[in-house]
Formats: C-alpha cells, structure tokens, sequence
C-alpha cells in the first residue's frame, strides 16, 4: 500500500469541453485527498486535449496527466483503456475515480480488470474512513431501495460515481499546477472496434439530464395526448418532461425521456411525478432530486412515501388547476 498515493479521476472531454462531470469529480476527489493529506490527479485522454489541463488545474487538480493522440478522438474501448492504463500505471494512486457515464461505464470494468483491482459501480457518496483511511464507497442496491457502503483494501481503491451527487468547486484561475504529458504509445493494430458514425441527439430545450425541473408521466397518462399537458407545464418551468419505463415501451414518448434504473438518472431541484406509481426501478433515476411532488389517485402509491408533497386525485383535474396556480405564481 505504501506504493500507492494521492487520488486520481480520469476527465471526461465531450466535443472538446471537460463535461460536468469532471468538474464533480474533481471536487469529490478534492476533498478525499485533503482529508488524507495527498495530492489530487487528474488524466485527461483525447486528441487535443492538453489546453484543457489548465481548467481542470483551476478547479481542484494538483497534477494533470495528458494523453493526447489522433487515435483518442473518439471513444473506443481497446485504445482508451490502454491510455488510461498506463496513465494509472505511471500515477500509482489509492484511489481512482470515474464518472458513471456512458464512457465509464464501459470503460470502468475493463480497466479494474487490467489494474488486477475490484470496482464499485455508481457511487453517490465517497469519504475516507478515518480509522483504516480506506475509501467508503456508498452506492444504491435493491433497485435503489437501500444503499451499501463497500471498502476494499486492493489498490487502487476504484469507483465511478454518478453523475450529479457530487458538487464541483468554484473555478479558481490563479492555482498552480503540473502539466504531465503521457505518450499514447499506441499500436494501431490493436484497435479491433472502428469509429464509424456519431449522431447527435436533437433535443429541444433544456436536456432532461440538465434539467433544474422534470415533470415525469407514467402508465397512467393513459396515452400521448396527456404527455403534451405535461409539456405545458414544463416550458412554465423551463424544464423538461421524463417518463416512466411503461409509457416508452407503450410508444407514448421516446426513450430518451425515460427515468430510471434503465433509463436516465436526473437529479433536479423539483420533480413532478404525475400518474405514475414510484416504483423502486424508477426511483432509482429521481431519488437524487431536492424536492418530489406527486400527482396520483391511488393514495397507496409507492411515490407518496418518497414525496416530500402529493395530491391525491385524477391527473386530469389536479394538474390544470395545479397549472393556474403555477402561472398565477409566476406572473407575480
């Protein structure tokens, strides 16, 4: 254990930009190293990415380890985990953290294996246990029913943490920092996955991931047209509509807009749960918003337990009245 030191997260570049989940991790990963008394790495992996190391500097990184190659463009499994490899090979850390995006989620179990370590999968809550000074990983389990806190004692201590349960730092341009350029090294017979296509999603609005406010329908819309009610009240709140697994599978509204343990995680100041019944596969996706307030006419329904405020009745009279009441408060 000796040989190992300091905490380590590997960036996220998306379309040239640190996305915000590197911010969250730099912040969490801030904060772990401070309370060990080490440094705090950063590994960004790419092709054009060294101008980003300053960014990641500022908002909480000691060192940051470059690897940048023509190769890295695009994401694809057998070079980025070679990058990443040696990058953590050159590092060392105790602990290594990565955000629960697409690309982690990909990339996290195959690298665990090569570093010859285990992995904790979607953590909402990191510290250092102050006795052992081992890393406790607090992640949902049972569909999100009830939450675990694992710790290992193989090095490095690895997690990916989901994205929004961690808070980033206010940005200071004026830290210091080390620059480290990590040769990609890279074979390109290895390569066994091509880069063919990238197609952008279209999203009007806010993206539901962003989203301060999600208004979220389930199975007891009972169809489209209730869908474009909840529109309505979202463009009121500048926010953006989510669905249950139920109302994708019945083509009332695409996938995209599904919430869940399937579907998208959110984390929003207000969630608005109308007709649907909160089960634990849903939850999972909304658990982590400020405030939930539910609709619903079975006052039995699992989502009144994990409301902070409900209205039990029909959605088609409560929510236009509700409507009113939003516009009313609005205006003034």
């Amino acid at each position: 254990m000796a040989d190992y030191k300091g905490v380590l997260i590997c960036g996220d570049v998306v379309e040239g930009k640190l996305a915000a989940i590197t911010g969250e991790l730099l912040g969490c990963g801030r904060k772990l190293a401070d309370t060990l008394g080490e440094e705090l790495s950063a590994v960004l992996v790419g092709s054009g990415v060294k101008g980003l190391a300053q960014e990641a500097i500022a908002q909480g990184a000691d060192k940051v380890y470059v690897v940048d190659d023509p190769l890295l463009q695009n994401y694809q499994p057998d070079v980025y985990v070679a990058a990443v490899e040696k990058a953590v090979k050159q590092v060392m850390p105790k602990i290594l953290l990565m955000g629960q995006t697409s690309v982690g989620r990909d990339l996290a179990p195959r690298l665990a294996f090569r570093l010859d370590t285990v992995l904790s999968m979607d953590c909402v809550d990191l510290d250092i246990d102050p006795d052992s000074k081992l890393l406790l990983q607090t992640r949902p389990v049972y569909g999100g029913n009830a939450r675990a806190i694992f710790t290992t004692d193989r090095m490095p201590q690895m997690a990916t943490v989901r994205s929004k349960a961690m808070s980033a730092l206010e940005p200071d341009a004026s830290r210091q920092g080390e620059v480290i350029e990590v040769p990609a090294e890279i074979d390109e017979s290895v390569v066994r996955v091509r880069f063919v296509e990238k197609v952008k999603e279209e999203v009007a609005g806010v993206k539901l991931e962003d989203a301060p406010v999600v208004v979220s329908g389930g199975r007891g819309m009972g169809g489209p047209e209730g869908f474009q009610q909840l529109e309505e009240l979202a463009r009121l709140f500048k926010g953006a509509v989510g669905s249950t697994r139920p109302a994708v599978d019945n083509g009332w509204v695409p996938s995209t807009t599904q919430v869940g343990l399937t579907g998208k995680i959110v984390t929003p100041d207000l969630y608005i749960a109308v007709a649907l019944s909160g089960s634990s596969q849903h939850m999972a996706g909304c658990s982590g918003a400020k405030t939930i307030v539910a609709i619903n006419k079975d006052p039995e329904a699992n989502i009144f337990r994990e409301a902070g405020f409900g209205i039990v009745g029909d959605w088609k009279q409560a929510l236009p009245a509700f409507k009113e009441k939003v516009k009313e408060l609005l205006a003034g």
